[in-house]
């Protein structure tokens, strides 16, 4: 008879099964990975960590750091938060005063519903563009075939019109085959770098018209041509490709320093911020498998026997400086 699925809660509503197997584990100091699979909100809420020489083994995070984890995320959350209503608001207060004398200013915000809408009403604004794409493409795993085949036709127009494309991918996708393949078909003048973390999928096309994502299931598209808001984004492309590694036409490999390797470097960064390994694997672009067989070769090259003794070790390593002074 199959498990019924865990409900989803936050960790102030920690649910009775997660109590139990965590009071089981701070009275036994190890947790089976097959016992945790109960309760898989102890592993989400970083309370329990796979144990760095065996992953089946859980330990324990003690109760004290694992409340002041929780309560760093909760107010960097709400830091976040607060921060974006500021820009929001700083971005959208002169343009709300011209919007009262102007009849045309809510057709320059619109909404497609649809993957079909939206790759026409790019496919529209590319049509019309002349010199420069920008895009921000962070879901490279979910492309279908023939959604690749109709972008490839798109942009292969753009280029033989005389057009230049640049697009940041995260650093997991410089050893996908379908970017390699992408590149090996298109001709003209397309380039491409990698950051460890991208922001959404965001297209924009000569400056003028911005296609961004309106729902977390990308199922909309928010096609902007507010001329304030489109510079702002192409604003902040500019800078993310300025400290991103050069993956096409010449690719730059980014340095392993004292044996640790540029992803690992990634890793540790989120690491001392307290994410868990799910949260690590989310924002790096990889499955938590793969996150946690790298959070063990780091904790190995660091000589670390535990969780905390890792982050004490990160810190006093210097990696990160190190990757700061190379970035």
């Amino acid at each position: 008879m199959s498990r019924a699925p865990h409900p989803h809660h936050d960790a102030d509503e920690l649910c009775p099964a997660g109590v139990q197997l965590y009071e089981r584990a701070l009275r036994e100091g190890l947790l089976s990975a097959q016992d945790a699979e109960a309760a898989p909100c102890l592993l989400d809420h970083g309370l329990v960590h796979p144990v760095v020489t065996d992953p089946n083994r859980l330990e324990p995070v003690a109760p004290a750091l694992a409340l002041h984890g929780l309560l760093r995320s909760t107010a960097q959350a709400v830091a976040e938060q607060r921060h974006r209503e500021g820009r929001l608001i700083e971005v959208f207060e002169p343009l709300m005063r011209l919007g009262e004398h102007s009849d045309t200013a809510p057709s320059e915000i619109e909404f497609f519903r649809g993957l079909p809408l939206i790759n026409q009403a790019i496919t529209t604004a590319m049509d019309e563009a002349t010199t420069e794409l920008l895009c921000v493409q962070p879901h490279v795993s979910h492309y279908t075939p023939r959604y690749s085949q109709t972008s490839l036709r798109r942009d292969q127009d753009f280029l033989d019109r005389g057009g230049r494309i640049r697009t940041l991918y995260q650093h997991t996708g410089r050893h996908r085959s379908i970017i390699a393949a992408r590149y090996e078909l298109l001709r003209g003048d397309t380039q491409a770098r990698t950051l460890d973390e991208i922001t959404d999928r965001l297209i924009i096309a000569d400056r003028s018209v911005a296609f961004l994502p309106a729902n977390p299931e990308r199922t909309v598209a928010m096609k902007v041509r507010i001329p304030a808001l489109v510079t702002y984004l192409a604003t902040i492309f500019d800078r993310l490709w300025r400290l991103a590694t050069p993956m096409y036409p010449e690719a730059v490999q980014r340095p392993t320093l004292n044996g640790v390797t540029p992803r690992q470097r990634a890793i540790a960064a989120l690491l001392v911020e307290g994410h868990t390994d799910a949260v690590v694997a989310e924002r790096l672009g990889m499955n938590i498998r793969t996150a946690r067989i790298h959070i063990a070769k780091l904790a190995a090259t660091l000589g670390s026997d535990s969780r905390a003794q890792l982050g004490y070790l990160i810190a006093r390593s210097g990696i990160l400086d190190q990757e700061g002074a190379h970035t």
